[in-house]
């Protein structure tokens, strides 16, 4: 049927271990051969090629797929059906209870999306629901309507795009079947023992601006982020700290780094190496834009972004903070 959706958003239980996680997956695909992992705890599938295979619609798959996670795994999933990533995702986050399926045709998708709240709308954060809403803008149908220069102004230039698109039912991003890494690690060695804070604090800054580095060019974006001191007796110190939104920006790595340091309490502990481990990885896609309403960090942010194009034009050392060129002895 020329209506019939083909993209599965998956949507597991919250804190699912790694080892359940990898066993749903492994379960999505028997029902298709493309499925994108979307740690920690959701997927995407598409399903055109499974809807001939197994001779079921979608809707039938979706309910496949729940008894097979219940039967094997005892995991109740929710599960959203669409005509693209926007509206199977909004789809799954509309389902109450445990589990459930919401297939939504491709014919009917703007008229489904126009009633939902706009934080519904699998993309807007917060911060953007709240700016909108200031505006009035209480629905999806309300933000389609208005003029993406509009939008743009209130979210910034390519999140109101994005928001105007997807409220709309534009959405062409295809499924992408790819692993991605649940962590990403930096380290550093100093050349000898040191207790000099000033030392360390620009090697700890310099692990941040690399590890936002290779966040970002991996696409993905942290929950959480880990600090490991090594002692010169051999001992390590080792503490986590949640981010309060994912996040592979500098500026938000470095505020959770200096606080897990500061919780270490460092007075005469002589240190041989320091360690970074951004943790509980998730696909940058699903991160919305948030906005701040805070010119300074947007400033901050775009000057990141001039940075990550110089680097990659003439190596990762061309530019960044002054103190991670202070010399380490």
């Amino acid at each position: 049927m020329a209506d019939e959706p083909t993209v599965m958003h998956v949507r597991c239980p919250d804190r699912l271990s790694e080892e359940a996680y990898r066993q749903v997956l492994e379960l999505l695909a028997d029902l298709s051969p493309v499925v994108q992992a979307l740690p920690p705890a959701a997927a995407l599938v598409e399903l055109k090629g499974a809807l001939r295979h197994h001779g079921a619609g979608a809707r039938r798959l979706g309910e496949m797929l729940r008894v097979r996670t219940i039967a094997r795994l005892g995991i109740d999933v929710r599960v959203g059906i669409g005509p693209s990533i926007t509206v199977a995702a909004t789809a799954s986050g509309r389902i109450t209870g445990p589990g459930g399926v919401l297939a939504v045709p491709a014919d009917e998708a703007t008229t489904w999306l126009a009633p939902l709240p706009v934080e519904a709308l699998y993309g807007i954060g917060g911060r953007e629901a709240s700016a909108l809403r200031d505006y009035g803008v209480h629905s999806v149908g309300s933000l389609a309507a208005i003029p993406p220069a509009t939008v743009q102004r209130l979210l910034g230039g390519r999140a109101g795009r994005l928001a105007v698109d997807r409220a709309r039912g534009i959405d062409p991003r295809p499924v992408v079947p790819r692993a991605l890494p649940t962590t990403a690690s930096v380290r550093h060695t100093f050349d000898r023992h040191t207790l000099d804070g000033a030392v360390v604090r620009a090697a700890l800054l310099e692990l941040v601006v690399r590890l936002g580095l290779l966040l970002r060019g991996r696409g993905q974006a942290a929950r959480a982020l880990t600090l490991t001191l090594r002692f010169a007796d051999g001992t390590r110190w080792r503490k986590t700290r949640r981010l309060p939104e994912p996040s592979a920006h500098e500026e938000d790595l470095r505020g959770a780094a200096y606080q897990l340091m500061d919780a270490a309490g460092l007075q005469r502990g002589r240190l041989t190496g320091l360690g970074l481990t951004a943790r509980d990885l998730i696909d940058a896609d699903q991160v919305a834009e948030q906005i701040s309403l805070d010119g300074a960090r947007e400033a901050r942010l775009a000057a990141e972004a001039a940075m990550d194009r110089i680097r990659a034009k003439f190596g990762p050392a061309a530019v960044g903070p002054a103190a991670v060129f202070r010399h380490v002895s």
